[in-house]
Protein backbone atom coordinates (compact mmCIF):
# COMPACT_ATOMS: atom_id res chain seq x y z
CA UNK A 1 0.00 0.00 0.00
CA UNK A 2 0.95 3.60 -0.77
CA UNK A 3 -0.66 6.17 2.05
CA UNK A 4 -0.58 9.63 1.53
CA UNK A 5 -1.56 12.70 3.70
CA UNK A 6 -3.85 10.40 6.15
CA UNK A 7 -3.51 10.95 9.85
CA UNK A 8 0.12 11.46 11.00
CA UNK A 9 1.49 9.68 7.57
CA UNK A 10 2.60 12.22 4.67
CA UNK A 11 3.99 9.54 2.56
CA UNK A 12 4.49 6.03 3.30
CA UNK A 13 5.09 2.72 1.50
CA UNK A 14 3.85 -0.46 3.37
CA UNK A 15 4.48 -3.87 1.51
CA UNK A 16 2.88 -7.05 3.61
CA UNK A 17 4.98 -9.91 2.80
CA UNK A 18 3.60 -13.37 2.72
CA UNK A 19 2.93 -15.37 5.84
CA UNK A 20 2.98 -13.29 9.14
CA UNK A 21 3.68 -9.45 9.28
CA UNK A 22 3.99 -7.55 12.21
CA UNK A 23 3.48 -3.97 12.66
CA UNK A 24 5.15 -2.28 15.45
CA UNK A 25 6.05 1.31 16.90
CA UNK A 26 5.66 3.71 19.81
CA UNK A 27 2.24 4.39 20.68
CA UNK A 28 0.73 7.39 18.93
CA UNK A 29 3.69 6.34 15.95
CA UNK A 30 0.63 5.87 12.85
CA UNK A 31 0.53 2.08 13.58
CA UNK A 32 -3.36 1.95 13.47
CA UNK A 33 -3.29 4.53 10.13
CA UNK A 34 -2.39 1.10 8.75
CA UNK A 35 -5.31 -0.59 9.50
CA UNK A 36 -7.51 2.79 8.47
CA UNK A 37 -6.10 2.96 5.13
CA UNK A 38 -6.47 -0.61 4.71
CA UNK A 39 -10.18 -0.33 5.75
CA UNK A 40 -10.57 2.60 3.38
CA UNK A 41 -9.17 0.19 0.47
CA UNK A 42 -11.70 -2.36 1.41
CA UNK A 43 -15.08 -0.05 1.41
CA UNK A 44 -14.63 1.26 4.60
CA UNK A 45 -16.56 4.37 5.81
CA UNK A 46 -14.26 7.77 5.08
CA UNK A 47 -13.79 10.67 7.49
CA UNK A 48 -12.89 13.80 6.58
CA UNK A 49 -11.11 13.78 9.93
CA UNK A 50 -8.75 11.39 8.53
CA UNK A 51 -6.97 13.80 6.15
CA UNK A 52 -4.05 14.96 7.25
CA UNK A 53 -3.82 19.10 8.16
CA UNK A 54 -3.50 21.05 5.30
CA UNK A 55 -3.57 18.69 2.99
CA UNK A 56 -6.35 18.85 0.34
CA UNK A 57 -7.03 14.77 0.47
CA UNK A 58 -5.88 11.71 1.72
CA UNK A 59 -5.17 8.86 -1.15
CA UNK A 60 -4.58 5.18 -0.52
CA UNK A 61 -3.25 2.96 -3.27
CA UNK A 62 -2.90 -0.72 -2.79
CA UNK A 63 -1.84 -4.12 -5.25
CA UNK A 64 -3.86 -6.56 -3.90
CA UNK A 65 -3.66 -10.34 -5.06
CA UNK A 66 -7.01 -12.09 -6.25
CA UNK A 67 -6.72 -16.16 -6.51
CA UNK A 68 -8.25 -16.52 -10.44
CA UNK A 69 -11.61 -17.39 -10.81
CA UNK A 70 -12.32 -16.28 -7.51
CA UNK A 71 -15.70 -14.54 -6.52
CA UNK A 72 -14.17 -11.36 -6.07
CA UNK A 73 -11.97 -11.48 -9.42
CA UNK A 74 -15.75 -12.16 -11.58
CA UNK A 75 -17.37 -9.47 -9.23
CA UNK A 76 -14.60 -6.74 -10.29
CA UNK A 77 -14.19 -8.29 -13.38
CA UNK A 78 -18.08 -7.22 -14.00
CA UNK A 79 -17.97 -3.74 -12.94
CA UNK A 80 -15.33 -3.66 -15.31
CA UNK A 81 -11.85 -3.30 -13.81
CA UNK A 82 -8.83 -4.91 -15.65
CA UNK A 83 -6.49 -7.35 -13.47
CA UNK A 84 -2.43 -6.38 -13.92
CA UNK A 85 -1.09 -10.05 -13.91
CA UNK A 86 -3.22 -11.49 -11.05
CA UNK A 87 -3.44 -8.50 -8.96
CA UNK A 88 -6.42 -5.54 -8.88
CA UNK A 89 -4.77 -2.41 -8.25
CA UNK A 90 -7.14 -0.51 -5.94
CA UNK A 91 -7.35 3.44 -4.43
CA UNK A 92 -9.50 4.90 -2.33
CA UNK A 93 -9.26 9.20 -2.59
CA UNK A 94 -11.06 11.06 1.00
CA UNK A 95 -11.30 14.94 0.38
CA UNK A 96 -10.89 17.50 3.16
CA UNK A 97 -14.45 18.09 2.71
CA UNK A 98 -15.58 14.22 3.54
CA UNK A 99 -16.01 13.09 -0.48
CA UNK A 100 -14.78 10.34 -0.96
CA UNK A 101 -13.83 7.91 -4.59
CA UNK A 102 -12.86 4.81 -5.33
CA UNK A 103 -11.26 2.90 -8.36
CA UNK A 104 -11.08 -0.27 -8.90
CA UNK A 105 -8.43 -1.96 -11.96
CA UNK A 106 -8.37 1.46 -13.31
CA UNK A 107 -12.28 2.29 -13.25
CA UNK A 108 -14.42 4.65 -11.30
CA UNK A 109 -16.47 2.17 -8.79
CA UNK A 110 -18.74 2.78 -5.85
CA UNK A 111 -17.35 2.16 -2.51
CA UNK A 112 -19.70 -0.69 -1.96
CA UNK A 113 -18.16 -2.36 -4.75
CA UNK A 114 -15.11 -2.65 -2.38
CA UNK A 115 -17.16 -3.63 0.62
CA UNK A 116 -18.30 -6.34 -1.13
CA UNK A 117 -15.10 -7.54 -2.24
CA UNK A 118 -13.35 -7.45 1.16
CA UNK A 119 -15.78 -10.10 2.41
CA UNK A 120 -13.80 -12.53 -0.32
CA UNK A 121 -10.59 -11.18 0.28
CA UNK A 122 -10.03 -9.88 4.04
CA UNK A 123 -10.92 -10.58 7.68
CA UNK A 124 -10.18 -7.53 9.54
CA UNK A 125 -10.53 -7.74 14.00
CA UNK A 126 -9.73 -5.26 16.18
CA UNK A 127 -10.71 -4.47 19.48
CA UNK A 128 -13.91 -2.89 18.34
CA UNK A 129 -14.79 -6.65 16.98
CA UNK A 130 -14.33 -8.21 20.30
CA UNK A 131 -16.78 -5.99 21.79
CA UNK A 132 -19.03 -6.83 19.00
CA UNK A 133 -18.49 -10.54 19.57
CA UNK A 134 -20.07 -9.53 23.27
CA UNK A 135 -23.57 -9.12 21.57
CA UNK A 136 -25.90 -12.27 20.92
CA UNK A 137 -26.82 -11.44 17.60
CA UNK A 138 -23.12 -11.35 16.86
CA UNK A 139 -22.64 -14.49 18.34
CA UNK A 140 -25.56 -16.40 16.47
CA UNK A 141 -23.91 -14.68 13.09
CA UNK A 142 -20.58 -16.73 14.53
CA UNK A 143 -22.24 -20.03 14.91
CA UNK A 144 -24.30 -20.12 11.78
CA UNK A 145 -21.03 -18.97 9.28
CA UNK A 146 -19.21 -21.92 10.92
CA UNK A 147 -22.60 -24.27 10.27
CA UNK A 148 -22.20 -23.70 6.92
CA UNK A 149 -24.73 -25.14 4.12
CA UNK A 150 -26.40 -26.96 7.42
CA UNK A 151 -27.90 -23.73 8.39
CA UNK A 152 -27.68 -21.53 5.09
CA UNK A 153 -30.23 -23.75 3.63
CA UNK A 154 -33.14 -24.28 6.79
CA UNK A 155 -32.85 -20.73 7.42
CA UNK A 156 -33.37 -19.60 3.40
CA UNK A 157 -36.46 -21.25 3.46
CA UNK A 158 -37.21 -20.16 6.81
CA UNK A 159 -36.85 -16.49 5.82
CA UNK A 160 -38.61 -17.09 2.92
CA UNK A 161 -41.91 -18.35 4.77
CA UNK A 162 -41.02 -15.52 7.70
CA UNK A 163 -41.52 -12.73 4.82
CA UNK A 164 -44.62 -14.38 3.27
CA UNK A 165 -46.44 -14.65 7.25
CA UNK A 166 -45.47 -10.77 7.76
CA UNK A 167 -46.72 -10.01 4.29
CA UNK A 168 -50.36 -11.51 4.80
CA UNK A 169 -50.71 -11.18 8.64
CA UNK A 170 -50.12 -7.58 7.90
CA UNK A 171 -53.01 -7.76 4.99
CA UNK A 172 -55.46 -9.34 7.30
CA UNK A 173 -54.87 -6.60 10.01
CA UNK A 174 -55.23 -3.79 7.58
CA UNK A 175 -58.73 -5.49 6.45
CA UNK A 176 -59.86 -6.39 9.99
CA UNK A 177 -59.04 -3.57 11.84
CA UNK A 178 -60.36 -1.39 8.84
CA UNK A 179 -63.91 -2.95 8.26
CA UNK A 180 -65.66 0.11 9.51
CA UNK A 181 -63.92 2.21 7.27
CA UNK A 182 -63.82 -0.32 4.51
CA UNK A 183 -67.68 -0.87 5.02
CA UNK A 184 -68.04 3.11 4.65
CA UNK A 185 -66.38 3.02 1.47
CA UNK A 186 -68.01 0.34 -0.02
CA UNK A 187 -71.35 1.97 0.64
CA UNK A 188 -70.23 5.42 -1.36
CA UNK A 189 -69.23 3.23 -3.84
CA UNK A 190 -72.49 1.66 -3.98
CA UNK A 191 -74.42 4.53 -3.69
CA UNK A 192 -72.45 6.08 -6.72
CA UNK A 193 -72.81 3.49 -9.00
CA UNK A 194 -76.34 3.08 -8.05
CA UNK A 195 -76.60 6.71 -9.25
CA UNK A 196 -74.73 6.35 -12.57
CA UNK A 197 -76.57 2.99 -13.41
CA UNK A 198 -80.40 5.07 -12.67
CA UNK A 199 -79.10 7.36 -15.32
CA UNK A 200 -77.41 5.27 -18.12
CA UNK A 201 -75.39 7.73 -19.73
CA UNK A 202 -73.83 6.88 -22.76
CA UNK A 203 -70.08 7.71 -23.71
CA UNK A 204 -69.99 10.88 -25.47
CA UNK A 205 -74.05 11.15 -24.88
CA UNK A 206 -73.32 14.34 -23.56
CA UNK A 207 -71.34 16.17 -26.78
CA UNK A 208 -73.95 14.64 -28.79
CA UNK A 209 -77.04 16.56 -26.97
CA UNK A 210 -75.46 20.19 -26.51
CA UNK A 211 -75.01 19.82 -30.03
CA UNK A 212 -79.12 19.22 -30.29
CA UNK A 213 -79.93 21.36 -27.98
CA UNK A 214 -77.97 24.34 -29.16
CA UNK A 215 -80.15 23.68 -32.57
CA UNK A 216 -83.33 22.92 -31.24
CA UNK A 217 -83.17 26.00 -28.85
CA UNK A 218 -82.20 28.26 -32.09
CA UNK A 219 -84.75 26.41 -35.09
CA UNK A 220 -86.25 29.49 -36.05
CA UNK A 221 -83.08 31.61 -36.99
CA UNK A 222 -81.21 28.87 -38.11
CA UNK A 223 -84.92 28.23 -40.61
CA UNK A 224 -84.70 31.83 -41.29
CA UNK A 225 -81.00 31.88 -42.39
CA UNK A 226 -81.36 28.46 -44.38
CA UNK A 227 -84.47 30.14 -46.30
CA UNK A 228 -82.40 33.55 -47.26
CA UNK A 229 -78.99 31.46 -48.31
CA UNK A 230 -81.24 28.84 -50.71
CA UNK A 231 -82.91 32.46 -52.19
CA UNK A 232 -79.34 33.85 -53.05
CA UNK A 233 -78.07 30.23 -54.51
CA UNK A 234 -81.41 28.80 -56.41
CA UNK A 235 -83.71 32.45 -56.40
CA UNK A 236 -86.71 33.42 -55.13
CA UNK A 237 -90.49 32.08 -56.24
CA UNK A 238 -92.27 35.29 -55.48
CA UNK A 239 -89.67 37.45 -57.10
CA UNK A 240 -89.08 36.54 -60.70
CA UNK A 241 -87.04 38.83 -61.53
CA UNK A 242 -84.75 38.51 -58.60
CA UNK A 243 -81.05 37.82 -59.97
CA UNK A 244 -79.94 34.63 -57.95
CA UNK A 245 -76.32 33.07 -57.54
CA UNK A 246 -77.55 29.98 -59.85
CA UNK A 247 -79.02 32.45 -62.64
CA UNK A 248 -75.57 34.43 -62.63
CA UNK A 249 -73.22 31.57 -62.96
CA UNK A 250 -75.23 29.54 -65.61
CA UNK A 251 -75.11 33.14 -67.91
CA UNK A 252 -71.46 32.94 -67.67
CA UNK A 253 -71.47 29.69 -68.96
CA UNK A 254 -73.36 29.99 -71.70
CA UNK A 255 -71.15 32.98 -72.85
CA UNK A 256 -68.09 30.84 -72.47
CA UNK A 257 -69.36 27.86 -74.43
CA UNK A 258 -69.90 29.51 -77.94
CA UNK A 259 -66.22 30.43 -77.94
CA UNK A 260 -64.62 27.31 -75.91
CA UNK A 261 -63.31 25.86 -78.99
CA UNK A 262 -61.19 28.59 -80.12
CA UNK A 263 -59.14 28.24 -76.77
CA UNK A 264 -58.20 24.84 -74.28
CA UNK A 265 -57.49 27.28 -71.59
CA UNK A 266 -60.71 28.80 -71.68
CA UNK A 267 -62.84 25.69 -72.37
CA UNK A 268 -60.91 24.49 -69.09
CA UNK A 269 -62.15 27.46 -67.53
CA UNK A 270 -65.74 26.90 -68.43
CA UNK A 271 -65.98 23.22 -67.39
CA UNK A 272 -64.60 24.43 -63.50
CA UNK A 273 -67.71 27.06 -63.77
CA UNK A 274 -70.14 24.16 -64.70
CA UNK A 275 -68.66 22.37 -61.77
CA UNK A 276 -69.59 25.52 -59.93
CA UNK A 277 -72.99 25.79 -61.34
CA UNK A 278 -73.56 21.74 -60.41
CA UNK A 279 -71.87 22.53 -56.68
CA UNK A 280 -74.94 25.68 -56.49
CA UNK A 281 -77.56 23.45 -57.10
CA UNK A 282 -76.35 20.93 -54.53
CA UNK A 283 -76.12 23.17 -51.66
CA UNK A 284 -79.49 25.04 -53.00
CA UNK A 285 -81.05 21.58 -53.04
CA UNK A 286 -79.36 20.46 -49.17
CA UNK A 287 -80.57 24.23 -47.96
CA UNK A 288 -84.07 23.64 -49.01
CA UNK A 289 -84.12 20.28 -47.69
CA UNK A 290 -82.79 21.55 -43.83
CA UNK A 291 -85.50 23.91 -43.96
CA UNK A 292 -87.86 21.70 -44.32
CA UNK A 293 -86.70 19.10 -41.51
CA UNK A 294 -85.98 21.16 -38.88
CA UNK A 295 -88.34 21.17 -36.42
CA UNK A 296 -88.92 23.95 -33.63
CA UNK A 297 -89.66 21.51 -30.71
CA UNK A 298 -90.27 22.98 -27.72
CA UNK A 299 -91.22 19.59 -25.54
CA UNK A 300 -87.91 17.79 -27.27
CA UNK A 301 -85.97 20.65 -26.40
CA UNK A 302 -87.37 20.46 -22.28
CA UNK A 303 -86.35 16.30 -23.14
CA UNK A 304 -82.90 17.33 -24.10
CA UNK A 305 -82.23 19.46 -21.29
CA UNK A 306 -83.71 17.59 -18.69
CA UNK A 307 -81.38 15.11 -19.87
CA UNK A 308 -78.06 17.32 -19.68
CA UNK A 309 -79.27 17.89 -16.16
CA UNK A 310 -79.36 14.69 -15.15
CA UNK A 311 -75.42 14.58 -17.00
CA UNK A 312 -74.37 16.98 -15.24
CA UNK A 313 -75.36 15.88 -11.96
CA UNK A 314 -72.76 12.74 -12.57
CA UNK A 315 -69.93 15.00 -13.92
CA UNK A 316 -70.39 17.04 -10.81
CA UNK A 317 -69.30 14.35 -8.67
CA UNK A 318 -67.54 11.81 -10.73
CA UNK A 319 -65.78 13.22 -13.42
CA UNK A 320 -65.13 15.90 -16.09
CA UNK A 321 -67.21 14.81 -18.77
CA UNK A 322 -69.57 11.43 -19.18
CA UNK A 323 -66.39 9.62 -20.66
CA UNK A 324 -64.56 10.17 -16.90
CA UNK A 325 -67.70 9.02 -15.39
CA UNK A 326 -68.01 6.12 -16.45
CA UNK A 327 -64.05 5.17 -16.10
CA UNK A 328 -65.01 5.72 -12.43
CA UNK A 329 -67.64 3.15 -12.62
CA UNK A 330 -65.79 0.83 -13.91
CA UNK A 331 -62.69 1.31 -11.43
CA UNK A 332 -65.39 1.80 -8.42
CA UNK A 333 -67.28 -1.76 -9.73
CA UNK A 334 -63.74 -3.93 -9.58
CA UNK A 335 -62.59 -2.14 -5.91
CA UNK A 336 -66.09 -2.30 -4.96
CA UNK A 337 -65.93 -6.41 -5.50
CA UNK A 338 -62.54 -6.72 -3.46
CA UNK A 339 -64.35 -4.86 -0.91
CA UNK A 340 -67.15 -7.19 -1.16
CA UNK A 341 -65.44 -9.90 -0.98
CA UNK A 342 -63.46 -9.03 2.57
CA UNK A 343 -65.24 -12.28 4.98
CA UNK A 344 -63.73 -14.57 1.59
CA UNK A 345 -60.70 -12.93 1.87
CA UNK A 346 -60.03 -12.56 5.59
CA UNK A 347 -60.84 -16.71 5.59
CA UNK A 348 -58.03 -17.19 2.92
CA UNK A 349 -55.60 -14.90 4.70
CA UNK A 350 -56.51 -16.54 8.06
CA UNK A 351 -55.96 -20.32 6.54
CA UNK A 352 -52.61 -19.10 4.46
CA UNK A 353 -51.27 -17.40 8.16
CA UNK A 354 -51.96 -20.64 9.88
CA UNK A 355 -50.32 -22.83 7.42
CA UNK A 356 -47.61 -20.61 7.60
CA UNK A 357 -46.59 -20.49 11.26
CA UNK A 358 -46.83 -24.19 10.92
CA UNK A 359 -44.91 -24.09 8.13
CA UNK A 360 -42.43 -21.30 9.67
CA UNK A 361 -42.38 -23.81 13.40
CA UNK A 362 -41.12 -26.89 11.28
CA UNK A 363 -38.52 -24.92 9.73
CA UNK A 364 -37.56 -23.21 12.99
CA UNK A 365 -37.17 -26.62 14.20
CA UNK A 366 -34.86 -27.75 11.59
CA UNK A 367 -32.85 -24.79 11.99
CA UNK A 368 -32.17 -25.25 15.90
CA UNK A 369 -31.48 -28.59 15.32
CA UNK A 370 -28.66 -27.56 12.77
CA UNK A 371 -27.61 -24.73 14.79
CA UNK A 372 -27.17 -27.87 18.12
CA UNK A 373 -25.44 -29.90 16.02
CA UNK A 374 -22.79 -27.18 14.88
CA UNK A 375 -22.36 -25.78 17.86
CA UNK A 376 -21.07 -28.88 19.53
CA UNK A 377 -18.24 -28.95 16.77
CA UNK A 378 -17.51 -25.33 17.10
CA UNK A 379 -17.09 -25.55 20.69
CA UNK A 380 -15.07 -28.10 20.87
CA UNK A 381 -13.08 -26.80 18.02
CA UNK A 382 -12.68 -23.52 19.74
CA UNK A 383 -11.73 -25.25 23.30
CA UNK A 384 -9.21 -26.90 21.46
CA UNK A 385 -8.06 -23.62 20.01
CA UNK A 386 -7.83 -22.17 23.38
CA UNK A 387 -5.37 -25.19 25.12
CA UNK A 388 -3.13 -23.62 22.42
CA UNK A 389 -3.60 -20.45 23.29
CA UNK A 390 -2.45 -20.81 27.04
CA UNK A 391 -5.76 -21.72 28.07
CA UNK A 392 -5.21 -25.75 28.28
CA UNK A 393 -8.68 -26.10 30.99
CA UNK A 394 -11.18 -23.41 29.24
CA UNK A 395 -14.33 -24.76 28.04
CA UNK A 396 -16.21 -23.01 25.32
CA UNK A 397 -20.18 -24.12 24.99
CA UNK A 398 -23.27 -22.56 23.33
CA UNK A 399 -26.65 -22.10 25.05
CA UNK A 400 -29.72 -22.21 22.04
CA UNK A 401 -32.25 -21.50 24.10
CA UNK A 402 -35.91 -20.21 23.07
CA UNK A 403 -38.53 -17.62 24.79
CA UNK A 404 -41.79 -19.11 25.66
CA UNK A 405 -44.54 -16.57 23.59
CA UNK A 406 -48.13 -17.05 23.46
CA UNK A 407 -47.98 -15.60 19.67
CA UNK A 408 -44.90 -17.30 18.66
CA UNK A 409 -45.10 -20.45 16.74
CA UNK A 410 -45.41 -24.24 18.13
CA UNK A 411 -41.62 -26.13 18.29
CA UNK A 412 -41.18 -29.14 19.90
CA UNK A 413 -44.67 -28.51 21.87
CA UNK A 414 -44.18 -25.12 22.94
CA UNK A 415 -45.08 -21.86 21.74
CA UNK A 416 -42.18 -19.61 21.35
CA UNK A 417 -40.98 -16.31 20.42
CA UNK A 418 -39.38 -15.90 16.92
CA UNK A 419 -37.83 -13.26 14.51
CA UNK A 420 -36.43 -13.18 11.34
CA UNK A 421 -33.33 -15.45 12.09
CA UNK A 422 -35.54 -18.56 13.85
CA UNK A 423 -36.57 -19.14 17.33
CA UNK A 424 -33.24 -19.23 18.54
CA UNK A 425 -31.11 -16.75 20.94
CA UNK A 426 -27.98 -18.61 20.51
CA UNK A 427 -25.24 -17.05 23.83
CA UNK A 428 -21.28 -17.92 23.74
CA UNK A 429 -20.08 -19.23 27.34
CA UNK A 430 -16.78 -19.61 28.67
CA UNK A 431 -15.91 -21.68 32.05
CA UNK A 432 -12.05 -20.61 32.32
CA UNK A 433 -11.19 -23.24 34.52
CA UNK A 434 -12.19 -26.81 35.99
CA UNK A 435 -15.13 -25.92 38.72
CA UNK A 436 -16.35 -22.96 36.81
CA UNK A 437 -19.35 -22.81 35.95
CA UNK A 438 -20.15 -21.40 32.29
CA UNK A 439 -20.56 -17.99 31.91
CA UNK A 440 -21.34 -15.93 29.09
CA UNK A 441 -18.20 -14.52 27.47
CA UNK A 442 -19.34 -11.11 28.51
CA UNK A 443 -19.24 -11.80 32.38
CA UNK A 444 -17.11 -14.52 32.52
CA UNK A 445 -13.97 -13.41 30.82
CA UNK A 446 -11.07 -11.02 31.10
CA UNK A 447 -9.81 -8.51 28.30
CA UNK A 448 -6.98 -11.00 27.50
CA UNK A 449 -9.37 -13.89 27.70
CA UNK A 450 -11.63 -12.57 25.41
CA UNK A 451 -8.55 -12.32 23.10
CA UNK A 452 -7.77 -15.38 22.95
CA UNK A 453 -11.34 -16.63 22.33
CA UNK A 454 -11.74 -14.21 19.41
CA UNK A 455 -8.52 -15.43 18.37
CA UNK A 456 -9.39 -19.08 18.75
CA UNK A 457 -12.63 -18.71 16.90
CA UNK A 458 -10.99 -16.29 13.31
CA UNK A 459 -8.48 -19.70 13.54
CA UNK A 460 -11.52 -21.97 13.77
CA UNK A 461 -12.96 -19.97 11.21
CA UNK A 462 -9.61 -20.21 8.59
CA UNK A 463 -10.35 -24.27 8.40
CA UNK A 464 -14.20 -23.89 7.36
CA UNK A 465 -14.13 -20.61 5.68
CA UNK A 466 -10.87 -19.01 4.65
CA UNK A 467 -10.17 -15.68 3.22
CA UNK A 468 -6.52 -15.21 2.01
CA UNK A 469 -5.99 -12.37 4.49
CA UNK A 470 -6.54 -11.89 8.15
CA UNK A 471 -5.61 -8.25 9.98
CA UNK A 472 -5.40 -8.09 13.66
CA UNK A 473 -5.50 -4.59 15.22
CA UNK A 474 -4.55 -5.13 18.91
CA UNK A 475 -6.28 -8.10 19.06
CA UNK A 476 -3.70 -9.28 21.79
CA UNK A 477 -4.32 -5.98 23.82
CA UNK A 478 -4.65 -7.23 27.76
CA UNK A 479 -2.74 -10.49 27.18
CA UNK A 480 1.30 -10.96 28.50
CA UNK A 481 3.82 -13.48 29.36
CA UNK A 482 3.15 -17.32 28.12
CA UNK A 483 -0.52 -16.36 26.39
CA UNK A 484 1.32 -13.52 24.21
CA UNK A 485 4.38 -16.23 23.64
CA UNK A 486 1.20 -19.02 22.63
CA UNK A 487 -0.62 -16.43 20.53
CA UNK A 488 2.48 -15.53 17.94
CA UNK A 489 2.70 -19.06 18.11
CA UNK A 490 -0.99 -19.82 16.91
CA UNK A 491 -0.68 -16.73 14.26
CA UNK A 492 2.47 -18.01 13.03
CA UNK A 493 0.64 -21.49 12.54
CA UNK A 494 -2.44 -19.65 11.05
CA UNK A 495 0.04 -17.69 8.57
CA UNK A 496 0.65 -20.89 6.92
CA UNK A 497 -2.50 -20.96 5.42
CA UNK A 498 -3.05 -17.01 4.63
CA UNK A 499 -1.90 -13.72 4.88
CA UNK A 500 -1.50 -12.57 8.57
CA UNK A 501 -1.16 -8.60 9.41
CA UNK A 502 -0.95 -7.89 13.09
CA UNK A 503 -0.31 -4.93 14.92
CA UNK A 504 0.90 -5.29 17.86
CA UNK A 505 2.42 -3.54 21.44
CA UNK A 506 3.97 -7.36 22.35
CA UNK A 507 7.37 -8.48 21.67
CA UNK A 508 6.35 -12.25 22.08
CA UNK A 509 3.90 -11.87 19.43
CA UNK A 510 5.91 -9.73 16.92
CA UNK A 511 8.57 -12.47 17.54
CA UNK A 512 6.93 -14.65 15.60
CA UNK A 513 6.36 -12.64 12.13
CA UNK A 514 8.30 -13.70 9.20
CA UNK A 515 8.40 -9.97 9.19
CA UNK A 516 8.59 -7.08 11.14
CA UNK A 517 7.80 -3.39 9.71
CA UNK A 518 8.96 -0.72 12.40
CA UNK A 519 6.29 3.00 12.20
CA UNK A 520 8.00 5.43 13.35
CA UNK A 521 7.96 9.83 13.22
CA UNK A 522 10.14 12.24 12.02
CA UNK A 523 11.02 14.91 14.55
CA UNK A 524 8.20 17.15 12.79
CA UNK A 525 5.54 14.44 13.86
CA UNK A 526 4.71 12.57 10.53
CA UNK A 527 5.25 9.40 9.22
CA UNK A 528 7.08 10.02 5.63
CA UNK A 529 8.45 7.64 3.01
CA UNK A 530 11.19 6.82 5.23
CA UNK A 531 9.08 6.22 8.34
CA UNK A 532 7.82 3.03 7.21
CA UNK A 533 10.49 0.19 7.35
CA UNK A 534 11.29 -3.37 7.23
CA UNK A 535 13.26 -4.50 10.52
CA UNK A 536 16.23 -7.32 9.83
CA UNK A 537 18.99 -8.13 11.71
CA UNK A 538 20.37 -6.10 14.38
CA UNK A 539 17.32 -3.45 13.57
CA UNK A 540 14.90 -5.96 14.63
CA UNK A 541 16.70 -7.06 18.35
CA UNK A 542 16.87 -3.29 18.69
CA UNK A 543 13.05 -2.75 18.13
CA UNK A 544 11.85 -6.00 20.44
CA UNK A 545 14.16 -4.98 23.19
CA UNK A 546 12.58 -1.12 23.34
CA UNK A 547 8.91 -2.97 23.27
CA UNK A 548 10.20 -5.35 26.00
CA UNK A 549 12.22 -2.64 28.08
CA UNK A 550 11.51 0.77 26.52
CA UNK A 551 15.23 0.25 26.21
CA UNK A 552 17.06 -0.57 22.84
CA UNK A 553 20.73 -0.44 23.94
CA UNK A 554 19.59 -2.80 27.29
CA UNK A 555 21.78 -6.00 27.16
CA UNK A 556 19.38 -7.98 29.23
CA UNK A 557 16.44 -6.48 26.76
CA UNK A 558 19.22 -7.79 23.86
CA UNK A 559 19.27 -10.90 25.34
CA UNK A 560 16.11 -11.55 25.68
CA UNK A 561 15.10 -10.43 22.14
CA UNK A 562 17.73 -12.32 20.52
CA UNK A 563 15.94 -15.81 22.87
CA UNK A 564 12.61 -14.64 22.09
CA UNK A 565 13.58 -15.09 17.89
CA UNK A 566 15.63 -17.86 18.49
CA UNK A 567 12.96 -19.67 19.95
CA UNK A 568 10.30 -18.89 17.35
CA UNK A 569 12.87 -19.51 14.58
CA UNK A 570 12.84 -22.76 16.42
CA UNK A 571 8.85 -23.32 16.62
CA UNK A 572 9.07 -22.42 13.02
Amino acid sequence: MRIRSLGVIDDAVVELSPGFTAVTGETGAGKTMVVTSLGLLLGGRADAALVRIGARNAVVEGRIAVPEGSAAVVRAEEAGAELDEGTLLVSRTVSAEGRSRAHLGGRSVPVGLLAELADDLVAVHGQSDQQGLLKLSRQRQALDRYAGYAVAVPLGKYTEAYRRLRAVTAELEEITTRARERAQEADLLRFGLEEIAAVEPRAGEDAELAEEAGRLGHAEALASAAAVAHAALAGNPEDPEGVDAGTLVAGAQRALEAVRAHDPALAALTDRIGEVGILLRDVAGELAGYADDLDADPLRLAAVEERRAALTALTRKYGEDVAEVLAWAERSAARLTDLEGDDERIGELTAERDGLRNELGALAQELSQARAEAAERFAAAVTEELASLAMPHARVSFDIRQTEDPEGVEVNGRTVAYGPSGVDEVELLLAPHPGAPPRPIAKGASGGELSRVMLAVEVVFAGTDPVPTYLFDEVDAGVGGKAAVEIGRRLARLAKKAQVVVVTHLPQVAAFADRQLLVEKTNDGSVTRSGVKVLEGEDRVRELSRMLAGQEDSETARAHAEELLAAARADG
